[in-house]
């Protein structure tokens, strides 16, 4: 039991804040508490608030992440490259588990305070789409959602015309069996990547002679990891809107879940897939 009587500062505890930075100073959490704001008097509409907020916070770590690894990648730090791929899986393992918070709200709990939302949708996150895209999912349609928010627009914009993080990695992969990447397919920059037959093949390569391309046969597995954390919160996604709102459509306008099953058939590495039943 602990003594009512301890005093930490006995340990060397700092206990006075008015000339050192606190806790709540250095993460402004004043601020972050400031953010919340339900627009009904449900009860369930500040779980539904925080889950989305909190969701965004992950993903701009996952964002931060994945443009450190393109970076590290290009630089040839592999080493650097394979935790900040790591670290993006366990930050997808996160996401997923926040699911399991919302499944806690009913039918009946949303329907309290669905009307407030307007047209709003976690389909606009422009943070989600930034990470498809970085990762090869690109659709020139989805950036009209935010042809208001200039920046925004153009940062999104901005990483379509760039190579994809997977674009980068097949280059290495061409580079690394071919001995260059002269042969390498063109980048498909403004639509969703599909499976190539020579990028699959060498993919083939890397996985019949796993010691001389260990490092490649390395990077395609925390390649399938990172995807496998993505395809669950894909199919958390589904199954929990499915429980909360059926098949109504989504406020966004969305067919709702109908929309969100055609996302389970979208690979972000394919070639890494389908190999797996040549081997």
């Amino acid at each position: 039991m602990t003594d009512p009587t301890y005093d930490p500062s006995s340990d060397g505890a700092t206990m006075s804040f008015a000339q050192e930075m606190s806790y709540g100073d250095y993460l402004r959490v004043d601020n972050l508490l400031a953010l919340q704001h339900p627009l009904s008097d449900a009860h369930d509409e500040m779980l539904f608030i925080i889950q989305h907020q909190t969701s965004e916070l992950w993903m701009k770590l996952a964002i931060h992440e994945l443009a450190a690894a393109r970076a590290a990648l290009q630089a040839e730090e592999l080493a650097r490259m394979f935790k900040m791929l790591a670290r993006v899986s366990r930050i997808f393992e996160q996401l997923n588990a926040a699911w399991d918070v919302l499944r806690t709200m009913t039918p009946a709990d949303y329907t309290r305070f669905r009307e407030t939302l307007g047209a709003s949708s976690g389909f606009q996150s422009y943070q989600y789409r930034m990470i498809e895209f970085i990762l090869g999912n690109r659709n020139a349609n989805m950036l009209r959602p935010h042809a208001h928010v200039p920046e925004v627009h153009a940062a999104l914009a901005s990483e379509m015309a760039r190579p994809s993080f997977y674009d980068e990695v097949v280059r290495l992969l061409f580079r690394t069996v071919d001995g260059s990447s002269d042969a390498m397919p063109a980048p498909q920059l403004d639509r969703p990547h599909q499976a190539d037959a020579a990028i699959q093949l060498r993919w083939k390569r890397v996985y019949e002679d796993i010691d001389r391309y260990w490092t490649l046969y390395e990077l395609a597995e925390k390649l399938v990891d990172m995807e496998d954390y993505f395809r669950r919160w894909r199919f958390n996604h589904v199954t929990a809107v499915e429980r909360v709102i059926g098949f109504k459509r989504g406020t966004g306008g969305t067919s709702g879940v109908q929309y969100l099953r055609r996302m389970l058939d979208v690979e972000l590495f394919p070639e890494l897939w389908h190999l797996r039943g040549e081997l």
